[in-house]
């Protein structure tokens, strides 16, 4: 899910059908060029995934956002991944080096814009040097659409932010899409920003926690985004999160892994190879835990992580599951 000089806004480009067209979408001193932007995707395309592992390393979950500075001492990656019809957003800003990665869904973008950006401004001097850029990977050309609404949803909310954005990284949909046998797939499923030195690359991610399941059964049941981190403290928080039982449990745990892809999938067939086991593995969660409230958050209070002597999460407070 960048401030430089004075300019005439241009109209952004929307690519709908594997054909470039204008929309009547406008990103404010965006010197948006299609051919720029093809080539720019294409070489971010062409890089292998690197492997990024957990020192130093805050991985976002989808609807969760992230923001952290140069000076932080914990943090030099954010990433994420498993993104198909999903877009992962960088924000940052250049002078302050405020970078933030958020996983959008196109659940609620409009907000979800508001959100990062009055995060990143946050960390910013309004009157100091450097502009705001936004960077957008992900999604493909899949039958129902979702990844180009996404992309114009998230088009549409940057424009109507009062702020001067440069978009820098455009590789979304049309430029993130490969076919194969008839069937399409991204390309990039998941990328890293090093906020040290504004970095971008594909990546992979062999953790993803701490408390994977936890943060996916979240997002399962329907919560909104939500800032996962406190730069200042370089803590994680976790929660508290509440929900009511998840419907018919029981019934999705029965059910074979083709009737759990076809049915709790938004791209069935360009899932990578542990999205029926990250399912399951969530939705047994959610078994476990029915009314959070009594289980896993008793004291109202966040599960609390710092980063230790290895660069490792080390939960520092609250309740232990």
């Amino acid at each position: 899910m960048s401030r430089c000089g004075l300019a005439s806004p241009v109209r952004m480009f929307v690519l709908t059908d594997s054909k470039s067209e204008v929309s009547g979408i406008i990103l404010k001193n965006a010197a948006v060029d299609l051919v720029h932007h093809r080539e720019k995707a294409k070489l971010l395309r062409s890089q292998p995934a690197r492997v990024v592992e957990p020192k130093g390393l805050l991985y976002v979950q989808q609807r969760e956002f992230a923001v952290t500075t140069p000076g932080d001492g914990s943090v030099s990656i954010l990433g994420s991944d498993d993104a198909t019809t999903c877009h992962i957003v960088v924000l940052r800003h250049t002078g302050s080096g405020a970078t933030c990665l958020t996983h959008c869904d196109g659940s609620d973008t409009e907000a979800e814009v508001s959100l990062i950006m009055g995060a990143v401004k946050s960390f910013s001097d309004p009157t100091g040097r450097g502009r705001l850029e936004v960077h957008l990977v992900g999604g493909f050309n899949d039958d129902r659409q979702l990844s180009q609404k996404l992309t114009n949803q998230l088009l549409r909310a940057f424009h109507l932010q009062p702020d001067e954005l440069h978009l820098v990284t455009f590789c979304v949909t049309e430029l993130n899409d490969r076919e194969e046998k008839d069937i399409h797939f991204p390309i990039i499923y998941g990328i890293a920003v090093n906020v040290k030195t504004a970095e971008i690359f594909p990546a992979t991610f062999p953790e993803k926690g701490p408390d994977e399941d936890l943060r996916s059964a979240r997002v399962l049941t329907g919560a909104t985004l939500t800032n996962v981190y406190d730069a200042k403290t370089e803590e994680l928080h976790i929660g508290p999160y509440f929900w009511r039982p998840f419907p018919y449990v029981d019934f999705w745990l029965e059910q074979d892994d083709k009737q759990i892809l076809q049915n709790l999938s938004t791209s069935p067939l360009a899932e990578p190879p542990h999205f029926v086991s990250h399912i399951r593995s969530t939705l047994t969660f959610l078994k476990e835990h029915p009314f959070p409230s009594r289980s896993l958050f008793p004291d109202r209070k966040p599960r609390i992580y710092k980063k230790n002597e290895e660069g490792l999460w080390e939960q520092v407070c609250s309740d232990k599951m």
